[in-house]
C-alpha cells in the first residue's frame, strides 16, 4: 500500500525500497524528472560502454592490442588508437550534445513555478520542491506539476474542470470533483495548514484511467476514485482556483510511468554491419590461419632444401614462424575492415541531416519552424519504413472544429460556394449589414454562411427552423459567463460550443442558466424555459435530450444524437426524412461529423406519469442506471426530425494527400487515439485512411477470428508454424487478399484478462491481446485456468500475440481508440516483434513520448502547446504533410547514399587490399606487404574515399520532384535490395575479381620480362598492381554515379590527383634520403608510370576490370531491369495522378444509399455534466461568491 500524510514532508523519508543487490533508494520518488542519461561522473565509462556494443569498435580495440606486442607489429600502437579515438568522440559528442538538449528540458520543467504550502503561507517555489504530502495551490491555465487529489476549488461543489490532452489526446474538457467534507472544511490557508488527513491507495502504476484508495480524516474514512485525482501533465480550465494534496510525484507519478525510457536506437544497417564484421573477421582469421599453416610447410619444406642456411633458423622453428606469421597476416589483413570507414560515415549522416535541417520545401513559414533532424544516426532508416504510427489530436487534425452545414426541414444550408452571393462573404458581414437585433453578438471566428438561411431566420416563418434552432440554443451542457458585456461559453467539448455559436450566429442565443431554467435570446426576445429533466448522454445512447416547459406552458423534448438512433426513433419517415438521409449521405462524404436533431410535444398527462416514474428510479439504490436508462427509451419515441447538423473537424494541411503517397509507398498507416471510435473513425474517413468500399472489422469480428484461430490451434499439434497468414484467414471464410479492411479496436481489447497472466507471463509479454478470447476459447476446451501453465501458456500467448499481429498487417488501415501512452507502445512494440519491420511515431504530446521512444524512429511535431514530443523525438517537423518529403525524398535517398557507399567501400577495399592475399603465395606464405606502406596509408584516407564521399553526399537515382511521383520506388528500401548479404557477397567477389586481375595481369606481365627503362623489380610490381587497382576502382565508381554535380566531378579528380602527387612525393630520391627506412621505394612510380609497356599493363587490367561491369549494365538497361523501368513497367500507361479524385471514391459515393449509408456522427462529449447541472454543482448563484476567491481578494492588499 501507498500512504500519504498531508503537510508531513519527513514521513516518506523513512521508507526506501531495494533496486539493485543491496542497493536501496528512497521509496518516495521527488518531484524532480530527469530524462537524461549521462551526468558528469557517468559520461565516460557509460558512453564508451554503449559504443563498444558495436562490435567494428571491438574488432579495432583487438587489433590495437595486438599491435602492443612488437614481434608482430606492423605499426605503432598509437597511430591506430588515434583514429579510433576520433571516431569515439565524434560519437560520443553527438550523444553528449543530444543529452544537453535532454538537461535543458528536464531544468525547464523542474524550474517552473507553482506554490505549495509552508507553514500557514504558501510560497512560489520550483516543481522540483513538490514532495509527496505538499498542498499546492493551483490556477487556471496551470499545468498539473504532480498527481494530486482535489481537495476544493473555488468552483461550486468544488468542481474542477481539466483538459487531458496531453494525457489521452481528447480535447473535450473533463470535471473533478472535490470530496464534500474537505469542500466544506478546507476554506482557507490555516484549515489547510492544520489538515492532517492520510491517504491509503494503490502503489504507483501505470494505469491511466483507475484509482482506489479512502482517505482518513477526523475519525471518518472516505472513498477515493479516479474523479478525485488531478494527474500530471492536466491543465486546469474554466477554474480559477483549487487546491491538490501530492499523492504521487516525479516518476511516480502516472504519465511518467508511461513514458519509456531512453534507448540506444540502431538501424537496420548497423545491425547488419555488426554481423558483416564479424563475417569479415571470421574470414579473415580463417584466411591467416591458413596462410599461417603454409607458411610452417613453406618453412620446414625450405630449411629441408638449404641446409646450408641452417644457422638463420636456430632460435625458431616452422611452427613457431607460422605462428607469428598467423598474428602478422591478421595485422595486415585488418585494413580490410578500416576505421576511416566509420569516420566517414558519420560525416554522411551529419551531412545528410543538415540537408533535411535546410530543406525549404519542409519550413514552415507561418509560425518560422524549419524541419530539424534531432538524431543523425537514423537517415537511412527513413528510407525503409513500413509501418508509420500516428497520433491524431493535434498531428492529424488541428482541433478546430467549426459548424459548416446543416438540413432543416428537407433544405440544406451551408458554405456553397458556387452561389455567386456567398462568394467573399460571411455571416458575419451579412449579420453587420442588415442591423439584426443579434448581430452585435454574432461569432467572429464562424466560418458559416448562408444568406438564404439567413434570410428565412429574418422571416421566421418556418416552424420547423424556429424549433431547429431553439434546440441548439438549449439542449446542451454550456456553461455561460458574462464579461464586460461579451457572453463568454465554457463547453464541455468543442462541439457542442460549435454548435451554441451557430445558433448564437443565428439569433438564437444563449444567455443564462440556473439549476431549473435556461434564458435564451430568440431574434431579440428574452425567454426562459423550466429544465424539467436532462437525459445525459453517453456512448451507450449515443443521444442526449433535454425535456422542458416553453413559457407558454408547453412541453417539449428536444434530443441531439446519431442518425442510426435518432432516425429508428421517428414517429414516421415521410420526403423530409429521405431529403435529410441523403443530405447526411454527403456530409458523410465530405467527412464531416454529423448530429441528427428532433423534438415532439409532450402531454401533461403523459409527463406527469413520466416524471413520477423518473424520481424513483433516481432514488434506487440497485439498478439505477438500468432503470434510468429504460425511462430514458420511452420518452425519446415518436420524435419528429427537425433536421441534421455537419461539423467540421480540421485537418491539417495536405494530410489526405500524405497518407495516400505513403500508402502507395507501401507503408501502413496506424492511428492510435485516447479519443472516441466515432471521432476517430470520422478522421479516418476525412484523411482517407479509411474509404467506403472498406469492410470495418470491428471487436465482434475480431474477437470471432482470433476466438476461431485460438480453438484451432489449440485443437492442432503442430507448432508456430501454422501459425501462416492463410491458416488465420481460413478462420475467416470471407477474408480475400482483394477485398481491403481496416481494423478499429479500442485499447481495453488490446489486453490480456489480468487473472490469466498475473502469475505467468512477464510484464514485457503482457501485450495486446484479448482476454476475453482467451477466456473462451479454454472455456471451450474445459481447461480453464491449466493451459496456461509454465512455457506452455507462455507459447499459446505468443502464438495469439502472432495471429492478432497477421489479422492487423494485412488489413489496408488500423485504428486504436482509447489507448493509453502505454498501450500505444506496446502496439508499437508488439509490430516490431512479430513483423520484424521499421516503425516509425509520430505525435505532438506527451502522451505520445513513449510510443516516440519505442519506434524505430520517433518524429515529434514541433510548434504547438508542449515541447515533450519533440524533446524526445529524432526528427521534429512542423506538419505532419512535410513527413512525405523525409520519408519519399530524403529518407529513400539517405539509404540509397549508405547503401552504395558501403557496397563501393568494401569494394574497393577488397579490390585493392585482397592482393596481399594473392603475393604470400608468391613470397613463401610470409606476411611481408605487397604494398608500400604510404599507399597502405593513404589507400582509404585520400586516394579512394573521395568520389566514395561523393556518392555517399550527392548520390540521387530521380529528382525530389520524380520521387514524389513515383512513391513505389520505396519499397526497394523496404525490402532491403539495395545492401543485403546476397550484394555483400556480389561486392566481395567483384572486389577479389578486380584485385585478382590487376595482380595476375601485372605478374604475367612482368614475369621474366623488363620495360625499356626498368627491370621487372619488386616495386615496380607493386606500382603497377597499385595503380591497376586504384584506377579500376575509379572507373567502377565513375560507371556507376547517377547524379553528377561540378563537386563529384572535383573529387574523382582529386582522387586522381592526390594519388599522382602523393605516389611521387613519397617515392622520391629527397624522401629516401631523410628516411631511408620510412620511404622505401626511391623513384618507382616515376619509372614505373612513364615506361609504355607498364602502362600497356595498367590498360589491360582497366579494361578487363571495366568490360564485364559495362556489359551487366547493358544488360540491365535493355532487359528494362532498371529501378524506374520496372516501377514503369508495374504500372504501364496509368501511372497514378495523385492530384485526381479518387475513382474509388466516386464509385463509393454513387454507390451509397439510404438503406447502406456511412453514419458519420462523432461527438466529443463526457458523461456526467447533465446530472451536474441537475444538481446544481456546477452552478454558481448570481452574487454569490466561493469563500477561497473570498479568502485570496482579502489577501490580496495584504501581500
Amino acid at each position: 500500500t501507498w500512504e500519504v500524510r498531508a503537510n508531513d514532508r519527513n514521513y516518506p523519508l523513512q521508507f526506501r525500497k531495494k533496486f539493485a543487490f543491496c542497493l536501496t533508494k528512497k521509496k518516495y520518488a521527488d518531484n524532480a524528472i530527469k530524462t537524461a542519461k549521462y551526468n558528469i561522473l557517468t559520461f565516460l565509462p557509460l558512453n564508451l560502454y554503449e559504443q563498444l556494443h558495436r562490435m567494428a569498435n571491438v574488432y579495432f580495440l583487438f587489433v590495437i592490442l595486438l599491435q602492443t606486442f612488437p614481434e608482430i607489429a606492423t605499426l605503432p600502437w598509437y597511430s591506430l588508437l588515434l583514429p579510433l579515438s576520433i571516431l569515439l568522440a565524434i560519437r560520443g559528442l553527438r550523444d553528449l550534445i543530444d543529452d544537453i538538449g535532454r538537461h535543458k528540458s528536464d531544468r525547464k520543467i523542474n524550474n517552473r513555478p507553482c506554490e505549495i504550502l509552508s507553514g500557514e503561507r504558501f510560497r512560489w517555489q520550483k516543481w522540483s520542491d513538490i514532495r509527496v504530502g505538499d498542498i499546492v495551490r493551483l490556477r487556471k491555465g496551470n499545468l498539473v506539476p504532480a498527481d494530486m487529489l482535489l481537495l476544493c476549488s473555488s468552483e461550486p461543489s468544488s468542481l474542477c474542470y481539466v483538459e487531458t490532452a496531453d494525457i489521452d489526446g481528447e480535447t473535450n474538457l473533463k470535471f473533478r470533483q472535490a470530496l464534500l467534507v474537505t469542500h466544506q472544511e478546507l476554506v482557507s490557508e490555516e484549515s489547510m495548514a492544520a489538515f492532517d488527513g492520510k491517504v491509503i491507495c494503490e502503489e504507483p502504476n501505470s494505469r491511466m484511467h483507475s484509482f482506489t484508495g479512502t482517505l482518513e480524516w477526523r475519525g471518518e474514512t472516505y472513498s477515493l476514485d479516479c474523479e478525485r485525482l488531478l494527474l500530471r501533465g492536466c491543465k486546469i480550465r474554466n477554474t480559477d482556483i483549487c487546491y491538490g494534496l501530492v499523492i504521487y510525484a516525479g516518476f511516480d507519478s502516472k504519465i511518467m510511468r508511461n513514458c519509456g525510457k531512453i534507448k540506444r536506437k540502431k538501424t537496420k544497417l548497423d545491425h547488419m554491419m555488426d554481423r558483416i564484421v564479424i563475417i569479415i573477421f571470421l574470414m579473415l582469421l580463417v584466411t591467416s590461419l591458413c596462410l599461417a599453416i603454409a607458411s610452417g610447410f613453406w618453412a620446414r619444406s625450405f630449411q629441408q632444401k638449404h641446409s646450408y642456411l641452417s644457422s638463420l633458423y636456430e632460435h625458431t622453428t616452422p611452427v613457431k614462424q607460422a605462428f607469428f606469421n598467423f598474428w602478422g597476416f591478421t595485422i595486415l589483413l585488418s585494413i580490410i575492415i578500416p576505421m576511416s570507414m566509420y569516420i566517414t560515415f558519420e560525416f554522411i549522416y551529419l551531412v545528410n541531416s543538415c540537408f533535411i535541417n535546410w530543406d525549404l520545401e519542409m519550413y514552415y513559414a507561418t509560425k518560422d519552424i524549419p524541419a530539424q533532424a534531432r538524431s543523425t544516426s537514423l537517415n537511412d532508416q527513413l528510407g525503409q519504413v513500413e509501418y508509420i504510427f500516428s497520433d491524431k489530436t493535434g498531428t492529424l487534425t488541428q482541433n478546430i472544429l467549426s459548424f459548416k452545414k446543416c438540413c432543416i426541414n428537407g433544405t440544406i444550408y451551408g458554405n456553397f460556394c458556387w452561389r455567386p452571393v456567398c462568394r467573399g462573404l460571411t455571416s458575419l458581414h451579412l449579420l453587420q449589414g442588415s442591423q439584426l437585433p443579434w448581430s452585435q453578438r454574432a461569432e467572429k471566428k464562424m466560418e458559416f454562411h448562408d444568406p438564404e438561411l439567413l434570410q428565412a431566420v429574418q422571416r421566421d416563418t418556418d416552424p420547423v427552423l424556429r424549433e431547429f434552432l431553439r434546440l441548439l440554443a438549449l439542449c446542451h451542457t454550456v456553461m455561460v459567463e458574462e464579461n464586460d458585456h461579451h457572453l463568454i461559453y465554457q463547453a464541455a467539448s468543442p462541439d457542442e460550443e460549435a454548435l451554441v455559436l451557430a445558433a448564437r450566429n443565428l439569433g438564437y442565443i444563449f444567455l443564462a442558466r440556473t439549476q431549473d431554467t435556461i434564458t435564451i435570446s430568440e431574434l431579440g426576445v428574452k425567454r426562459t424555459y423550466q429544465v424539467l429533466a436532462m437525459l445525459d448522454f453517453n456512448s451507450d445512447r449515443k443521444r442526449m435530450s433535454i425535456l422542458v416547459r416553453d413559457p407558454e406552458g408547453t412541453i417539449r423534448l428536444y434530443t441531439k444524437g446519431a442518425d442510426t438512433v435518432i432516425l429508428e426513433r421517428l414517429h414516421r419517415r415521410g420526403p423530409t426524412e429521405t431529403i435529410t438521409e441523403v443530405a447526411l449521405d454527403h456530409f458523410a462524404a465530405e467527412t464531416l461529423r454529423t448530429l441528427c436533431v428532433a423534438s415532439k410535444v409532450v402531454s401533461e398527462a403523459d409527463y406527469s406519469m413520466w416524471s413520477r416514474r423518473y424520481h424513483e428510479a433516481s432514488v434506487l439504490l440497485q439498478d439505477r442506471a438500468q432503470e434510468l436508462d429504460k425511462l430514458y427509451e420511452e420518452m425519446e419515441q415518436n420524435l419528429q426530425l427537425l433536421g441534421a447538423t455537419a461539423i467540421e473537424d480540421k485537418l491539417q494541411d495536405g494530410v489526405p494527400e500524405t497518407i495516400q503517397l505513403l500508402k502507395l509507398g507501401n507503408i501502413k498507416v496506424w492511428v492510435l487515439t485516447g479519443d472516441k471510435q466515432e471521432t476517430a473513425m470520422n478522421i479516418g474517413y476525412a484523411c482517407k485512411l479509411l474509404t467506403d468500399d472498406m469492410e470495418i472489422l470491428e471487436e465482434k469480428e475480431i474477437s470471432e477470428i482470433l476466438e476461431a484461430y485460438w480453438v484451432s490451434n489449440n485443437n492442432l499439434s503442430g507448432t508456430g508454424d501454422a501459425l501462416c497468414s492463410g491458416h488465420l484467414f481460413q478462420q475467416c471464410p470471407e477474408a480475400s487478399h482483394h477485398k481491403k479492411r481496416a481494423l478499429i479496436i479500442h485499447g481495453d481489447f488490446l489486453l490480456w484478462g489480468e487473472s490469466l497472466t498475473r502469475d505467468v507471463l512477464s510484464p514485457k509479454d503482457k501485450i495486446l491481446h484479448t482476454g476475453e478470447v482467451m477466456k473462451k476459447g479454454t472455456e471451450r476446451m474445459g481447461q480453464g485456468s491449466a493451459c496456461f501453465k509454465a512455457t506452455g501458456s507462455l507459447e499459446q500467448g505468443s502464438l495469439v500475440q502472432k495471429a492478432f499481429v497477421g489479422l492487423a498487417t494485412s488489413c489496408q488501415a488500423v485504428i486504436c481508440c482509447r489507448v493509453t501512452p502505454k498501450q500505444k507502445s506496446l502496439i508499437v512494440q508488439l509490430v516490431k516483434k512479430h513483423k520484424n519491420a521499421i516503425t516509425l511515431a509520430i505525435g505532438d504530446g506527451a502522451n505520445d513520448v513513449n510510443m516516440i521512444k519505442t519506434a524505430d524512429i520517433g518524429v515529434g511535431i514541433s510548434g504547438l502547446e508542449g515541447m515533450q514530443a519533440v524533446q524526445c523525438s529524432d526528427y521534429a517537423l512542423a506538419q505532419f504533410r512535410y513527413l512525405q518529403r523525409l520519408l519519399l525524398v530524403h529518407g529513400r535517398w539517405a539509404y540509397l547514399r549508405i547503401c552504395k557507399f558501403l557496397r563501393y567501400f568494401f569494394y574497393k577495399t577488397f579490390a585493392g587490399l585482397m592482393a596481399q592475399v594473392w603475393f604470400a603465395f608468391h613470397n613463401g606464405f610470409t606476411a611481408q606487404p605487397l604494398y608500400e606502406g604510404w599507399f597502405l596509408a593513404f589507400y582509404n584516407v585520400f586516394y579512394t574515399i573521395y568520389p566514395v564521399l561523393s556518392m555517399g553526399l550527392l548520390e540521387q537515382d530521380v529528382s525530389a520532384k520524380k520521387s514524389l511521383e513515383f512513391p513505389e520506388l520505396y519499397v526497394i528500401g523496404q525490402q532491403d535490395e539495395l545492401f543485403n548479404y546476397r550484394t555483400f557477397a556480389v561486392t566481395l567477389l567483384h572486389g577479389v575479381s578486380t584485385s585478382l586481375a590487376s595482380f595476375y595481369i601485372a605478374l604475367w606481365a612482368f614475369e621474366d620480362r623488363v620495360g625499356s627503362n626498368v627491370v621487372g623489380d619488386y616495386e615496380s610490381f607493386a606500382v603497377t598492381v597499385a595503380t591497376s587497382a586504384f584506377l579500376s576502382v575509379i572507373m567502377e565508381i565513375i560507371m556507376d554515379t547517377k547524379f553528377w554535380t561540378v563537386l563529384s566531378f572535383l573529387m574523382v579528380m582529386a582522387s586522381v590527383l592526390l594519388f599522382c602527387v602523393f605516389s611521387f612525393l613519397t617515392q622520391s630520391f629527397s624522401a629516401f634520403r631523410l628516411a631511408p627506412a620510412v620511404f622505401r621505394f626511391p623513384d618507382a612510380s616515376k619509372n614505373a608510370l612513364t615506361d609504355p609497356y607498364v602502362l600497356l599493363i595498367v590498360l589491360l587490367s582497366l579494361v578487363v576490370n571495366t568490360v564485364p561491369s559495362l556489359a551487366i549494365r547493358f544488360y540491365r538497361t535493355v532487359m528494362g531491369k532498371t529501378t524506374i523501368q520496372q516501377v514503369r513497367a508495374a504500372w504501364g500507361p496509368n501511372v497514378p495522378n495523385l492530384s485526381a479524385e479518387d475513382p474509388l471514391e466516386d464509385k463509393a459515393a454513387t454507390r451509397r444509399g439510404s438503406f447502406h449509408r456511412r453514419s458519420s456522427y462523432a461527438f466529443s462529449h463526457h458523461e456526467g455534466y447533465a446530472g451536474l447541472i441537475t444538481r446544481g454543482d456546477s452552478l454558481r448563484v448570481k452574487g454569490a461568491q466561493s469563500p477561497i476567491l473570498s479568502v485570496l481578494r482579502q489577501e490580496a492588499p495584504a501581500s
